[in-house]
């Protein structure tokens, strides 16, 4: 996802992390303000449009988890 795609996002913050062992292996976090927020940004078409021009193949996992105080 290009920085301009990812600004046009619900998202309030995000990282990209490369597993050190694959560089096939990434993860990627976002922050949202809600929990709607996050599941409307994970079905979106445009995140699988950017997913697909990132090369992702297959089904990625995604979960959805809040900060334990």
């Amino acid at each position: 996802m290009s920085e301009a795609e990812r600004k046009a996002t619900p998202a309030t913050a995000h990282q990209v992390f490369q597993a050190v062992d694959d560089p096939n292996d990434v993860t990627a976090w976002h922050d949202f303000a809600t929990l709607e927020k996050a599941r409307s940004f994970a079905s979106s078409k445009e995140l699988k449009e950017a997913m697909g021009r990132a090369g992702v193949r297959g089904k990625p996992e995604m979960w959805f988890a809040v900060e334990v105080p």
